[in-house]
């Protein structure tokens, strides 16, 4: 982050953004329940195989979020996703994305915008990202349990709850602060 603060212009704020990507479909996730003790509640399973994926990225500092819902996660999507996520950082800021190291994030087919620098998480440490949080709540509340008619379904459901999700800025801030990644 030092590096990263001594390239830019003195006084340029930094604002730490997260970001990964959820795959959303028919072949949906059974979550948790509240029910009747004794009971066993019944929960909707599908078996066929249309899907979306929802690029998702969060500034918890300032309870920001940047998302696109679409058919393929690709380095294409990716640069449409950091364009969403350039046009939402501060005027005048600059943004360290922090994300994994999947291969549509590191190839360097990848049109990073001037106001963000990327920063790659270890491999296989996923429990270090807060975006996966936010998937696990948004299943969890508005996107699991339930059968999604078509591949057109499945997009309204997604962006329904990632507008959701940005309209309540205090959920982000609750789910993504982590107070090693923003003492700096």
């Amino acid at each position: 982050m030092a590096a990263i603060q001594t390239s830019l212009p003195e006084g340029t704020e930094i604002e730490l953004w997260w970001a990964d990507e959820a795959r959303i479909g028919q072949k949906n996730k059974v979550t948790r329940r509240w029910a009747k003790r004794g009971t066993r509640p019944s929960a909707p399973s599908d078996l066929r195989t249309q899907w979306a994926y929802i690029f998702g990225a969060i500034c918890p500092k300032k309870g920001k979020g940047a998302g696109l819902v679409l058919p393929y996660c690709d380095t294409g999507g990716m640069n449409q996703h950091l364009k969403e996520i350039s046009l939402a950082i501060d005027p005048g800021a600059h943004a360290v994305l922090i994300l994994d190291q999947a291969g549509w994030h590191t190839t360097p087919k990848l049109e990073v915008p001037a106001n963000i620098t990327l920063m790659f998480l270890p491999s296989k440490a996923p429990e270090l990202n807060p975006q996966e949080n936010v998937w696990q709540f948004m299943r969890d509340n508005w996107l699991s349990n339930r059968i999604f008619f078509d591949y057109d379904d499945i997009l309204a459901h997604c962006c329904q709850a990632w507008n959701k999700l940005v309209d309540q800025p205090w959920k982000i801030i609750s789910i993504g602060m982590r107070d090693w990644a923003h003492g700096f």
